[in-house]
């Protein structure tokens, strides 16, 4: 459930109908979605042997951190803090905005006071304790994927659009011509597929996760790219090439096409349901990332604690929650969505370039029984890293400003870490201090101690734990 959940937000919704004005056949516009999936698919293969080597709150941040160096981590930490998740909370929550509008009759309106006011609810109601975030997430996440198959099984049943699997049109690309243009739809598609680390954030409360954690990354994921080609076939099937191309709301139009005006009122129902779930684990889920990293003594301190009463990360949220309302109320979606890509295949090339860190300097036989080991070493790794790396040029070159800006706040992210880091130690006594410029933060385990529940550090340095 965390990683459906976690994936399907408000992507598979709008992002379609960007693709398909990139693609000039419906086969390509398949062929891309599938492609994305293949690529996600390759991704969650590495962060489940990730995640079930290192089974610690903060995900990313601790396989960067420990396989390069701190601040590697950091910048990650920061990354989703000033854009990837921020980023995502905005855009998804203009998509609420936008499909609740429509539903209740007034499409007219501008989205963002009402985006800005999901964030601000959702972020009291996390303020408020943990198991309300969770039951919302649980409800919505039901109703999310119920309405996806509502949508895919009607979808085939309904009569299709003459000629939609032929259809094609002459080639506006430019440049690369389609290598180019199917790079560019892929930005999207991406964006859309993005979420399956949200299990690596809670790796440390999940059962068993040497096992569990592997097998929920791998049922979660071909679960969503089933889903996600079976939706853009059913868009296809109803509205044709130049029909998706023309939408902003696709699920809503295909919906409507098919049923009439109680298809289209059920479908965005049914989606702003969906976005208003997706911005509630955003809003809660990447918090454990900054805890771990003010824990290392990395950043802002008081966000290694909880609130008093309702135990729960209320600066994170806070901090969060106040910067994706600035990004929402200043970015159009598709900007918003280029900053988010950008800095997140960043990370994700990077993070599945640990794999090859930690193969070296974990060999198998020295690793726990039963440990997950990703299919595909070191080829799948590699060409994950290259697409990754590809992706990022993508943006570049379909948006540089949005890639410039992105990049700025990635460089100011380093003095804030050794700024962050020159603070901690002079407030931390010698022996609280790492021991070697490499290995982990022994922050993190001197506060587990205090706490009364010490946690097993790696120490890069010694190879042990």
């Amino acid at each position: 459930m965390v990683v459906i959940g976690g994936i399907i937000g408000s992507g598979i919704f709008i992002n379609p109908y960007i693709v398909a004005q990139r693609l000039d056949s419906s086969v390509l516009v398949l062929a891309a979605w599938v492609a994305g999936g293949v690529i996600a698919l390759a991704g969650a293969y590495s962060y489940a042997e990730l995640g079930a080597l290192f089974p610690r709150a903060g995900g990313q941040y601790v396989y960067l951190r420990d396989a390069y160096h701190p601040l590697a981590g950091f910048l990650y930490g920061w990354a989703l803090l000033a854009l990837i998740e921020s980023g995502a909370i905005a855009a998804v929550a203009i998509t609420f905005a936008n499909y609740a509008l429509r539903l209740v009759g007034r499409p007219d309106v501008a989205p963002v006071p009402l985006a800005l006011a999901a964030i601000i609810l959702l972020s009291i109601v996390n303020f408020l304790g943990v198991k309300p975030g969770s039951r919302v997430l649980n409800v919505l996440v039901v109703l999310k994927v119920a309405a996806l198959a509502v949508l895919i099984g009607a979808g085939w049943l309904a009569p299709a659009s003459p000629g939609w699997w032929e259809a094609a049109r002459e080639s506006t690309t430019t440049g690369g011509g389609t290598a180019v243009a199917f790079g560019a739809a892929l930005i999207p598609i991406l964006f859309s597929y993005g979420g399956w680390q949200n299990a690596n954030y809670v790796a440390e409360e999940i059962e068993n996760p040497r096992r569990n954690l592997p097998l929920s990354l791998m049922v979660g994921t071909i679960t969503v790219v089933v889903i996600y080609v079976l939706v853009n076939t059913v868009y296809l099937r109803a509205l044709g090439l130049e029909g998706l191309a023309t939408t902003t709301t696709p699920a809503a139009s295909a919906a409507s096409r098919m049923f009439g005006a109680w298809g289209d009122t059920f479908v965005t129902a049914a989606i702003a349901i969906s976005t208003f779930g997706f911005l509630d684990l955003a809003i809660l889920a990447p918090t454990r990332v900054y805890y771990a990293m003010a824990a290392d003594g990395v950043f802002l301190p008081a966000l290694a604690n909880l609130h008093p009463i309702y135990r729960t990360p209320w600066l994170a949220i806070l901090i969060q929650s106040t910067w994706s309302c600035i990004l929402a109320a200043t970015g159009s979606y598709e900007r918003l969505l280029n900053y988010v890509v950008f800095a997140d295949w960043i990370f994700f090339g990077l993070t599945v370039g640990t794999v090859l860190v930690f193969r070296r300097r974990l060999p198998l036989g020295s690793r726990p029984a039963g440990s997950y080991r990703a299919p595909g070493y070191p080829i799948v790794q590699i060409l994950f890293v290259l697409v990754s790396a590809a992706v990022v040029l993508s943006v570049v070159r379909s948006d540089p400003s949005s890639a410039f800006r992105g990049a700025l706040l990635l460089a100011l992210g380093v003095p804030l870490f050794f700024w962050f880091r020159s603070s901690s130690n002079q407030r931390l006594s010698p022996a609280a201090e790492r021991a070697d410029g490499r290995g982990t933060t022994s922050i993190k385990h001197t506060r587990d101690t205090k706490e009364g529940h010490c946690s097993r550090v790696f120490c890069r340095s010694n190879l042990r734990w």
